[in-house]
């Protein structure tokens, strides 16, 4: 792992951070005005990944052991979509509404643009600075999968005139979330290990 953090890599990650915070905003307000679970979700998602990213931009150039403590409170900060995204599932079920599915999918695919760019950008980078950098790649790529789903719901959502098929995407994208959170605290933990010894 690299102990070196390049000039290219901070302008990535705040690139990254202010991408993430303005779809969110397009996001958010679709998912309002829609109604639509996934886009909720997403849309936390994009505010969170923000979010990690400006941590990340200001946690760089610490020591490894200070970055491990940083890259365990982000496993437990991807945490916090996947329990938006269940608070707000549990409250569709009770009055479902089914989302206009031309603006899902067409949101969907504008959030997989923003999501594939970051991915990329953040490629190159992933094994520098280790959990920290790891965090944000994979909440990137992680992003570009849940999106794919978006786009599929709001397809489904055509054929079938359900609520179901957001909500099951709603869901998907949580479970991604913790699997993430997973790899970053793993990662975190082992970096850590690493600067005692």
């Amino acid at each position: 792992m690299s102990t070196i953090i390049p000039g290219t890599l901070r302008r990535a990650i705040l690139v990254v951070a202010l991408a993430n915070l303005v779809y969110f905003a397009v996001e958010f307000i679709m998912a309002r005005r829609i109604g639509s679970v996934s886009l909720f979700a997403d849309s936390v998602d994009f505010l969170e990944d923000a979010t990690v990213n400006l941590l990340i931009l200001a946690a760089l150039g610490w020591s490894a052991r200070r970055r491990a403590t940083v890259g365990m409170g982000l496993a437990a900060l991807l945490l916090a979509p996947g329990l938006a995204t269940v608070w707000t599932i549990v409250s569709k079920f009770t009055h479902p509404q089914v989302p206009d599915p031309t603006l899902l999918s067409v949101t969907g695919l504008g959030a997989l643009a923003v999501n594939l760019a970051c991915a990329f950008l953040l490629a190159r980078y992933r094994e520098h600075a280790g959990s920290l950098t790891r965090a944000a790649f994979l909440s990137a790529r992680n992003d570009a999968l849940a999106n794919i789903g978006i786009m599929a719901a709001g397809l489904m959502t055509i054929a079938t005139q359900s609520a179901w098929p957001d909500l099951v995407v709603g869901l998907c994208i949580a479970a991604i979330n913790v699997d993430a959170a997973r790899e970053v605290w793993q990662a975190a933990r082992r970096e850590g290990v690493e600067a005692e010894a």
